[in-house]
C-alpha cells in the first residue's frame, strides 16, 4: 500500500462522510443495540451507536463500504465513543477494548471487500483511520458553575482511557490515528500523550496521526478559548501527518479559519465541515451538490489536503466532493523555518 504521506503529496485526498447519519437512516431499536449479547443488559443501550460494531457489525461495514463506493479515501472507525471514560454512561466501561478491536475490523474488512472491486483495484489503496473522540468529559472546564476549579476526570485517566482504545485501535489493525472533534486541547493533549506513552512501551512502529479541531462558533475560538493559532501550536509538537477542523460550523462558516490554517500549518491540512448548521429540527439541509462547491472552492485556492464530511453528510455528499476535488492540486506544504 502506499504511504499516505506519498499519497497526499499527489493529489487531494478524501475522508468519508458522518457515520451517526447513517445509522439513523436504518431507523434502528433498542433489541438492534442489545443483540443477543446484550438482551438482557440493565440499561437502555439505544443511541450508543459504537456498540453495534459488536452487535450489528453488518450495518457499520456496509456504510464503511457505502463511502468506499462513494470516494473516500480515509474511512473513519466506528469509535467515537469507544473509551472507557464515554461508555461508562452505559455502564459499559469494561468493552472500550473489545469496541476499538471491531470497530477497527469492520472498516478493515470492508476496505479488503472494496479493494477487489474494480473501482477498488484501480484506485489501489485506502486507508482506515482510527477515530479517537473528545469525550464528554473535559479537562479544561468545570462542569460546576459554582466551582470552577472542579474538573470530573484527572489527565492521568483521561490519558490511561485513550492509551486502551488505542490499543484497540492498533490491534484491530488501522493505518492511522485520528484525535477529531477537538473543543478541549488539554484533552487532546492527553491523547497525544497517550499514544507516545503506547508505542514506547509496545515497541509497534507509530502510526501517522491526524488531528481535528473544532470552532464552535463566529469568535474563532475553541470551546475552551483557544485561537486557531493557539491550538494548532499546542498541538504541533506531535509531529501529526495533519492539522485540520471538523463539525460545528458548516463550510460557509468555517472557511475563513481553514484559510488561516492553510497559512500557519507547516503539516498537510484537513477539512470535513458538517452538511451546513442544523435547522430547527436539527437536521442539516445542505445538499451535496453545496457541500462539494464549498470545498471545490477551497481546494482551487489551495487550502486543503484532506476533504470530507461530517454531521449530515452522506455517501452522496462524498461521492460530490470527490468529484469536485479529483482533478485540483493539493495544498504544498511550506518550509517551516528553524532557529538553531
Amino acid at each position: 500500500m502506499l504511504l499516505i504521506e506519498e499519497a497526499l503529496e499527489k493529489r487531494i485526498l478524501v475522508i468519508d462522510g458522518a457515520m451517526g447519519t447513517m445509522i439513523q437512516r436504518y431507523k434502528l431499536e433498542e433489541e438492534d443495540f442489545r443483540g443477543e449479547r446484550f438482551k438482557d443488559w440493565h440499561q437502555d443501550v439505544k443511541g450508543n451507536n459504537d456498540l453495534l460494531s459488536l452487535t450489528r457489525p453488518d450495518i457499520i461495514e456496509a456504510i464503511h463500504l457505502q463511502y468506499l463506493e462513494a470516494g473516500a479515501d480515509i474511512v473513519e472507525t466506528n469509535t467515537f465513543s469507544s473509551t472507557s471514560i464515554a461508555q461508562a454512561d452505559y455502564d459499559m466501561s469494561q468493552l472500550a477494548y473489545e469496541l476499538n478491536v471491531a470497530a477497527a475490523k469492520c472498516a478493515r474488512s470492508a476496505v479488503n471487500k472494496f479493494l477487489q472491486t474494480p473501482e477498488g483495484k484501480a484506485k489501489g489503496h485506502v486507508y482506515v483511520a482510527g477515530a479517537i473522540g473528545p469525550l464528554n468529559k473535559t479537562l479544561s472546564l468545570s462542569p460546576d458553575v459554582n466551582n470552577p476549579g472542579y474538573r470530573a476526570v484527572s489527565f492521568d485517566e483521561v490519558a490511561t482511557a485513550y492509551e486502551e482504545q488505542i490499543r484497540g485501535l492498533a490491534d484491530g489493525g488501522v493505518d492511522l490515528l485520528l484525535i477529531e472533534t477537538i473543543f478541549d486541547t488539554l484533552n487532546a493533549k492527553a491523547a497525544i500523550y497517550a499514544i507516545k506513552n503506547f508505542y514506547q512501551k509496545d515497541g509497534r512502529k507509530q502510526l501517522p496521526i491526524m488531528i481535528s479541531g473544532t470552532i464552535t462558533d463566529a469568535s474563532g475560538r475553541t470551546l475552551s478559548g483557544q485561537t486557531l493559532e493557539a491550538f494548532y501550536i499546542s498541538v504541533s509538537h506531535a509531529n501529526p501527518l495533519s492539522v485540520g477542523l471538523n463539525c460545528a460550523l458548516g463550510a460557509a462558516e468555517m472557511r475563513p479559519y481553514i484559510q488561516e490554517l492553510s497559512q500557519i500549518a507547516g503539516c498537510f491540512t484537513s477539512a470535513y465541515p458538517n452538511a451546513g448548521l442544523p435547522n430547527a429540527m436539527g437536521e442539516y439541509d445542505e445538499t451535496p451538490d453545496e457541500t462539494a462547491h464549498f470545498l471545490e472552492n477551497w481546494a482551487e485556492n489551495g487550502f486543503v489536503n484532506i476533504v470530507g464530511g461530517c454531521c449530515g453528510t452522506t455517501p452522496d455528499h462524498i461521492r460530490h466532493i470527490a468529484a469536485a476535488v479529483s482533478k485540483l492540486k493539493p495544498r504544498p506544504r511550506p518550509v517551516v523555518a528553524t532557529t538553531l
